[in-house]
């Protein structure tokens, strides 16, 4: 890696400004992309924004910001897009400050601006390298998601047409279905969501696979039946529904017929039920039947104490004696079959037994 300081002018900087949106973001002349694959895309709140105008303003120092050279000339910013944009925008009469727009100073106080040098550190390597270093000097920052570090390394068509379903404010996927997801788009996290969904969990694979596909509608189409199916299936939408593994469970069960009023039903009931702590768990649970979705609650020290002293230490199973440490608390009437996790349906067992008991 080649890393070479410059001071560049706002004006230079600011020189043919534009942001097109999906079609990108330039200046310096067009000779600068703010906003390559691994840039985020959100801007800088309004405080934070005047803050950066307020230091040049100040002439004070902004922070060192870095620019990778590429191979055909142009720059691309590695750190500093909000600063840029910031400046940009204020130069270009996108918003004001106190009331005062950059047309509404005065010749010297915009020409101070203008004048103001920035430093520009300008890197000059491969793609990996440019990455690693993005990745280096943004370590005291808030760190990069996995998915925003795969779009830089899989950048190409398809990871620029996926954006616009899972990656925008407002895009497709969250309309359709930001109740059902956690994360955030700009995050890149409905886009990881998806791929991993659709991939079965092997996302590398999967964009090293597309990445120069023209489309990204395949995916987006596979998601849609996904929250389709999860919509049909369990019509009665719970809080509790947010950020189950839904393409997973589709995989699974999909193409399966389900009576959805006896789903509706069961999953109300287990809601109700104060022993079940994952709630979440519930609608894996009434698919597969398996209860270590659920965290069924475990019994308490006082529980298992009290149940302990009942048995005098003895084994409810093997019925052999052992110290209290070396058994563990076990529902008398299993809970699948209407057992509560109180005192009374508490046995104690040594930690062989409870556990074959477990497994069966």
């Amino acid at each position: 890696m080649k890393i070479e300081l410059k001071e560049i002018t706002i004006k230079k900087l600011s020189d043919g400004f534009e942001d097109n949106a999906e079609a990108g973001v330039v200046a310096y002349g067009g000779k600068l992309d703010i906003r390559p694959p691994y840039q985020r895309e959100f801007i800088y709140k309004d405080k934070q924004r005047d803050a950066v105008v307020d230091t040049v303003r100040k002439n004070f120092p902004l922070n060192v910001m870095y620019w990778a050279v590429r191979d055909d000339g142009q720059f691309e910013v590695i750190d500093g897009q909000q600063r840029t944009l910031s400046i940009c925008q204020y130069v270009n009469g996108d918003f004001s400050i106190g009331g005062l727009a950059f047309h509404n100073l005065k010749d010297d106080q915009q020409r101070q601006i203008l004048d103001y040098k920035l430093m520009i550190y300008l890197c000059s390597g491969t793609d990996g390298e440019r990455l690693e270093w993005f990745r280096t000097i943004n370590i005291a920052g808030e760190e990069l998601t996995n998915q925003e570090l795969r779009n830089a390394v899989y950048a190409g068509p398809w990871t620029a047409d996926a954006k616009r379903y899972f990656s925008k404010t407002g895009c497709p996927a969250a309309g359709l279905a930001g109740e059902y997801l956690r994360g955030s788009p700009i995050r890149q996290e409905y886009l990881e969501t998806a791929i991993d969904w659709q991939s079965k969990g092997k996302i590398e694979e999967y964009l090293s696979k597309h990445q120069h596909d023209k489309s990204a509608t395949p995916l987006w189409q596979y998601f849609q039946r996904v929250i389709g199916w999860v919509k049909a299936t369990f019509p009665t939408y719970r809080k509790e529904m947010k950020g189950v593994a839904w393409g997973t469970l589709y995989n699974q069960f999909g193409t399966g017929e389900f009576d959805t009023d006896k789903l509706a039903s069961r999953v109300a009931k287990l809601m109700m039920d104060e022993d079940i702590e994952k709630k979440a768990g519930i609608y894996r649970y009434v698919l597969d039947g398996d209860e270590r979705h659920l965290n069924i609650r475990a019994f308490s020290p006082n529980m298992k104490r009290e149940a302990y002293e009942r048995q005098e230490g003895v084994c409810g199973k093997c019925k052999k004696r052992f110290e209290f440490d070396e058994m563990e608390g076990d529902h008398v009437k299993p809970w699948h079959e209407g057992g509560k996790t109180d005192a009374h349906n508490c046995q104690m067992l040594c930690k062989d037994d409870n556990r074959r008991k477990a497994g069966k």
